[in-house]
């Protein structure tokens, strides 16, 4: 792999997880401009306590968006990305897939992106080469 070629999917890849996190966390749950979030967690968590929960979710997502672009302890961001995807999909694939964007198929979905974070993780902790 070139040193160029390696630069922009780091770059591609730093970017597109970020926005996965934004997207979700700010657009998704906090400004709730897709309620199947919060159905979601209602059915999961119950539903009376669901907005506060998802807007909670929202944030937390928004915080994992700072410590990406902080790049500080990034084998920590990392493995605590990679957890949380895992956790939150086998949770929904199990108990609320017919809530989810394409059902059990977003089980997949979590697994490109739990990939692309691994890659970038690789990437960004490979000694450059001259």
């Amino acid at each position: 792999m070139t040193n160029s070629f390696k630069i922009r999917l780091l770059h591609l890849l730093h970017w597109g997880i970020t926005l996965v996190w934004l997207i979700n966390g700010f657009c998704c749950k906090v400004l709730n401009l897709v309620p199947r979030h919060r159905q979601i967690v209602g059915e999961i968590l119950g539903y009376d306590h669901a907005a506060l929960l998802t807007t909670t979710i929202g944030i937390t997502e928004i915080l994992m968006v700072v410590w990406i672009l902080s790049k500080i302890q990034p084998k920590w961001c990392a493995i605590v990305q990679i957890a949380t995807i895992a956790i939150m999909n086998i949770l929904e694939f199990t108990m609320v897939p017919h809530l989810l964007l394409f059902g059990r198929g977003n089980i997949l979905l979590a697994a490109v992106l739990i990939v692309c974070i691994y890659t970038h993780y690789r990437l960004s902790t490979t000694p450059k080469s001259t």
